[in-house]
């Protein structure tokens, strides 16, 4: 459910959606796709009206899903072919896409495999490329390189600065902070179906955090943030065995804990998984 929701995505930007389990990311695909109908508001999709115009807009869109949904009786080329015949092309135009296709997503050695031969960032790619087939002009990106190892999720975050490089228009969910932080050019955190901060990711982390970070852990610390975290910290936490000290100035911090060798310590930036804890809270969601 999303409620109050305003959204402008710019043409040739990544935008970025966050927020935890439940918040409302995948419905708002949903709504954007004109999957389901909003109870009230208007939508937008490249000039078309969603969901009224649905069908005209998403022939100018790809998406992504959260769950790889490939053919495993076709091969990577077959899963390509008949995809593209979804959008009304010709085998023709689509055979003469397949060659970029499949350099984009590193596939080309794979293009007669059939998809249960492939490692799952093979399928994720496979699946980007095919959410390519029609030249999109905005792309669906939902949860994109969950699952995958570090140098598969590389692989897709220099494939996605390309996309973006060649002026395609990205929406892209994901856990990741790190992630959004990379690619994003704008983001807007979620949680119970609404927007509760937006911006840029350097501009949500100094609206909504201080700048660094200190990290305590080890024996006696909840001890030590009791008595000591407070004459040093603009504010703190504790999660776990872990006080989260945030301040503009870690130096009188950092010398406090230098004369407790019992306790460890990890100086940082402030980044976008603080904004995003901070403005969500660290409770789970189940």
């Amino acid at each position: 459910m999303v409620d109050g929701l305003n959204l402008s995505i710019r043409r040739g930007e990544c935008f970025g959606l966050l927020g935890p389990n439940g918040a409302g990311k995948t419905t708002t695909l949903r709504l954007m796709l004109g999957l389901i109908a909003p109870d009230a508001g208007e939508l937008q999709l490249l000039d078309h009206m969603v969901p009224a115009e649905s069908r005209a807009a998403r022939l100018r869109v790809g998406v992504v899903p959260q769950m790889d949904n490939l053919d495993p009786d076709f091969t990577v080329a077959e899963n390509l072919l008949v995809y593209g015949r979804y959008f009304g092309m010709s085998d023709a135009s689509i055979e003469a896409r397949l060659p970029e296709l499949l350099e984009f997503a590193n596939l080309v050695h794979k293009r007669d495999a059939r998809v249960p031969t492939l490692s799952g960032g093979m399928k994720r790619r496979l699946t980007l490329a095919r959410a390519l087939v029609n030249d999109p002009e905005v792309i669906f990106l939902d949860e994109p390189t969950t699952g995958l190892d570090p140098q598969a999720r590389h692989l897709i975050w220099q494939r996605l600065r390309e996309l973006t490089a060649r002026g395609k228009t990205l929406l892209l969910t994901t856990h990741f902070m790190d992630e959004a932080e990379r690619l994003c050019h704008r983001l807007a955190v979620m949680d119970n179906g609404r927007i509760i901060s937006e911006g840029s990711p350097r501009e949500l982390i100094e609206r909504n955090i201080e700048p660094q970070v200190v990290e305590v852990f080890g024996e006696q610390v909840a001890e030590w943030a009791h008595n000591h975290a407070a004459h040093h910290a603009q504010r703190f936490e504790v999660s776990g065995e872990t006080v989260f000290c945030y301040v503009q100035n870690a130096q009188p911090l950092l010398q406090d804990l230098q004369q407790r060798p019992h306790l460890r310590y990890l100086h940082r930036p402030a980044n976008l998984e603080d904004v995003f804890l901070k403005l969500t809270g660290r409770e789970m969601r189940e």
